[in-house]
């Protein structure tokens, strides 16, 4: 595969992508008009990236308790080590507050799952009328698990019991309130229909410990380390996203797929099916095509030291980079890509 020419996969699922989102928001257009097949068959012009260094690099990653962090974390260590940048990881709300850290040049690597990247592009949910143009990535990671999550004692055992009770779903316009809302509305389900908590997952897990919320959306690598936590001090199980929802949900939205929580993550014997989302580590369109070669080539070059941050991240490899993936590939990243292939 030459992958300069060939950056993603992601096609006719963009345009699903766009009108799920859309209907999810409200709103019946696609904002400022995005193609998104067109942009999304194309290669990122060279000519569209800056020429910045790499000797400052900020990775936004997610709430300091979280995967995103944990993994971002060692990636700033490798590329301090490797590149001899200041380098620093910068906990955020994740997802949405990451791409406008990116856009807006207070970061140089961020953490996003593709369903808030395709909000970017579209310029719908958090990113209404302000569509993100020239997002790329250096690669996909590995897929985030939907996880949610009920006390045990609450009765809550589908998606449907979430009915008048207080959930906690995720920081404002993030990646797991996106999928909150999706996975609701999958279930014919709405806001109207529970008592949403704008949670982080440490507020969340806290409020489940004091009995003061009954659930919680968690989307994240496997386990979970706020999960793990409240599983030593709180009875929970995992509520399944199955049946009828999610086959709408899977229907309506490409980049979901079929994912499994196994048995033994947490306190539940049994597998959970759920679905999941893939990740992505963007970049700034403002670095060089040789800054992000460099980038690209410390992490891929020490992919053993980023399977040691975290069990997910040992999901990374050189195979899987382009999977689910809704961006270009910088050029510097493909670059690197293409001299593996080779």
């Amino acid at each position: 595969m030459t992958w300069s020419s060939q950056a993603f996969k992601f096609t006719a699922a963009a345009s699903a992508a766009a009108l799920f989102l859309t209907a999810c928001n409200g709103d019946d257009d696609t904002a400022n008009g995005a193609d998104t097949d067109a942009e999304a068959g194309e290669a990122v012009d060279e000519s569209a990236v800056g020429d910045m260094d790499a000797e400052f690099l900020t990775i936004a990653t997610g709430g300091s308790s979280g995967v995103y962090y944990q993994i971002g974390a060692t990636m700033t260590d490798i590329l301090a080590d490797e590149l001899d940048s200041d380098t620093s990881v910068q906990a955020s709300g994740a997802s949405a507050e990451n791409i406008n850290m990116l856009t807006d040049g207070d970061a140089e690597l961020a953490f996003t799952m593709g369903d808030a990247t395709v909000q970017a592009m579209e310029g719908t949910g958090p990113f209404e009328d302000d569509a993100r143009d020239n997002l790329m990535a250096i690669a996909t990671l590995y897929p985030n698990t939907v996880q949610l999550v009920a006390l045990a004692d609450s009765g809550i055992e589908s998606v449907e019991d979430l009915e008048g009770q207080n959930v906690a779903v995720g920081d404002v316009g993030s990646g797991v309130e996106l999928n909150a809302q999706m996975i609701l509305g999958a279930y014919d389900m709405d806001y109207d229909d529970i008592s949403e908590d704008y949670l982080s997952y440490a507020e969340a897990t806290d409020q489940m410990a004091n009995g003061h919320i009954q659930a919680a959306f968690v989307t994240s690598g496997l386990p979970n380390p706020t999960l793990v936590e409240l599983g030593t001090s709180t009875d929970f199980v995992v509520i399944p996203i199955d049946g009828e929802g999610r086959d709408n949900l899977l229907d309506e939205y490409e980049f979901f797929a079929e994912d499994v929580i196994p048995g033994g993550t947490y306190v539940d014997d049994e597998d959970v099916e759920t679905v999941g989302v893939t990740n992505h580590l963007m970049v700034s369109s403002e670095l060089s095509e040789d800054a992000v070669y460099d980038i690209t080539a410390a992490l891929f070059d020490n992919l053993d030291r980023i399977h040691s941050s975290h069990a997910a991240a040992e999901q990374i490899t050189l195979d899987t980079i382009d999977e689910g993936i809704v961006v270009p590939l910088h050029p510097g990243a493909a670059r690197y890509f293409d001299e593996q292939d080779s």
